[in-house]
Order: structure tokens, then sequence, then C-alpha cells
């Protein structure tokens, strides 16, 4: 249904019954400002989009955030997966949409950093076509392998790598996407090499992994955490400063001698620039009430996430610092934008 807006009272419209310095004291008292299409939203289902399919970290996270949010706002909010180009066709997607917060965008760190360094025609410059909403969550990246793969920890992995150059794969979620940087760095550190297999996202890599198609993989820690306890995947080493609780035995890259592999995955709300700035502050301090609900952040931290938040403008300097960070490490790795 269409947003009703309030009618809006000019101050040239006050004239006959309000002095100019009533008005002026209006104005001061908060009663003149002018009213807000955030008053006003939603207004109708709210479309939560994500740039990757089903069944991976970012549909989880989503789906884990919907329920809270739709009892905030009383109105639907649908999971809109738009898998592809890591991100980019969920980022266009939300841009094409009216700018008023009815399209959400829950994006990794790929889409909003990462993709500027690898790709020659952005379809969009992140803080300049984009408004940050929120940091959501963090996730670390968990390197797996393969069963049948002879290698019980990450020193027998890359004794094997050496001993095979160019026969062992590595997948991940997309080309440019947090996965493929942390196989990249990890590459670099331990002077191996192994082949990139790129998928369209986090769900069918790890079904590729778990069938033994492609050996080894570096992913958020969720989608992988049901593989590991089957069975099915052998952890090997978490790319982030300190051991995980659930994964206590498992040794973090500086504990494994390679200090500069660190790849912990983020993801956050951004929406169209041209939001209203109330909307966006409607918007931020939802996401914040939803990831500070104790059966929220449960959720979270059962799968090896964790829970964040902050305001539009923390988001923001982040998205920066990330921006810059990543660029170093594509430009280590010897990736160059196509």
């Amino acid at each position: 249904m269409p947003v009703h807006h309030r009618p809006v009272v000019r101050a040239a419209d006050r004239r006959t019954s309000c002095s100019f310095g009533c008005a002026l004291a209006l104005l001061a008292a908060g009663t003149f400002a002018p009213p807000t299409v955030a008053q006003d939203f939603p207004a109708r289902p709210v479309r939560l989009v994500i740039g990757f399919p089903p069944g991976g970290p970012a549909d989880f996270f989503a789906r884990t955030l919907a329920e809270p949010l739709s009892k905030q706002w009383g109105q639907p909010v649908l999971v809109d997966n738009r898998a592809g180009a890591n991100g980019l066709i969920a980022a266009e997607f939300v841009l094409r949409s009216p700018a008023d917060g009815h399209a959400v965008y829950l994006s990794s760190a790929g889409a909003l950093v990462i993709q500027q360094h690898l790709q020659l025609k952005m379809p969009f410059e992140t803080l300049v076509d984009f408004a940050p909403v929120s940091h959501v969550v963090s996730v670390p990246e968990l390197l797996v392998a393969h069963p049948s793969l002879p290698a019980a920890n990450v020193k027998e992995l890359v004794a094997l790598a050496r001993r095979r150059p160019g026969q062992i794969t590595f997948a991940s979620t997309s080309t440019g996407s947090m996965p493929h940087l942390a196989g990249e760095q990890f590459k670099a550190a331990s002077g191996i090499d192994i082949i990139h297999v790129p998928f369209k996202g986090a769900a069918p890599a790890v079904i590729d992994v778990v069938a033994g198609h492609v050996q080894i993989l570096f992913a958020d820690l969720p989608i992988l955490l049901p593989q590991v306890r089957g069975g099915k995947l052998r952890p090997l080493v978490l790319a982030t400063h300190r051991r995980h609780p659930l994964l206590p035995e498992i040794p973090t890259t500086a504990e494994a001698g390679m200090p500069s592999v660190l790849a912990d995955n983020w993801y956050g709300v951004v929406v169209p620039v041209k939001t209203p700035a109330g909307v966006v502050t409607r918007l931020n301090q939802s996401f914040i009430k939803a990831l500070q609900e104790p059966a929220v952040r449960t959720r979270l931290a059962d799968q090896g996430a964790e829970a964040t938040g902050g305001t539009p403008e923390q988001f923001a300097e982040f998205i920066r610092t990330e921006a810059a960070r990543w660029g170093k490490v594509t430009r280590a790795a010897g990736l160059k934008p196509e």
C-alpha cells in the first residue's frame, strides 16, 4: 500500500494566526519541525535483500533477524535472495528500488569493500550510492578439508601442496568474496600453488567440498559447523585473532605460523543514499534492538557468529577502514581488476 504522508503545514500558512517570533519559538521547541516519513515507516512489507542463495550464512543471518524486525514493525519482513556476482546483483536491485527503506540490503564485506578492488566497472560506489545503517554481525573464516585429503593439520596441508603444486583446489563462495581472499592470503603466506574454484554462494561450495569434488575451503563458521560436527569436513585453522569457543581445539592462523592470514567476515545493512534520514535512524534503531534480543544473540552465538551493531557513522568509518585494508590484500595477492 502507498505511504500516507502527514500534511506539511508551512510557516507561510500560519502567518494569519502566529507571528514570525511565535514560529521561531515553535521551531526551537521542536513543535515546528517538519514531519518525516519515518513516522509512517514501514507502510508495507520490507524486503531484506541478500546477495546469496538460500542455505548460506547470509540467508541464516537474514532469517534470524526477520522475525524480530517483523514484530517491531507490524509488517512482514521478506528475505529476498538475489544471488550472483558476489552480491552486486542484489546491490543493484536495492539501488533501483524506491529510497524509502522498504528494500534493505544485508551485505557481506565482498560487495561493499572488496569488489571495488577487483572490478574495472563497479555499478556503484559504496559510500556515495548507499547510506550505511548498521554493522550487524561478525564471523570468522574456518579452513576445512575433505577427510580424504591426507592432511590432519595446516602444516601437513602445506607440505602436501608443495609436493603437488597446482593439484589441490580451494573453493570459495565467489570471486572477490571473503573466503576467496582468505584462500589467496593463505596461498601467499605459505608459498603454495593451489587452484581457486569459485561458486555462487556458500551452500553450493560446501556441497561440492563435502562431495570431494574440491579439496579445501575457507568459509563462514556457521555454514561449516554442521559438516564439521558430522565428520564430513575436517577443520584445520581459523583465520582470526583468537580461538573460537565452539572449536577450542582448532588453532588460529597466527598459531599456525601465518599471522598475516586474517579474514573475519562481516555483514552490515545499507539502503539507497537518498533514503530519508529519519528512516535510516528508524532502521538503525530497529536492527540494534533486534540484535540485543537474547534469543537472537544466542542463536547467532550457537552458530559461531557475533551480534555487533553500532551507529550509521561508525559503520561508515568501518567500511572506509575495511576498504583500505582489503585493497592492500588484493594487491599483495596479485589480483587485478577485470
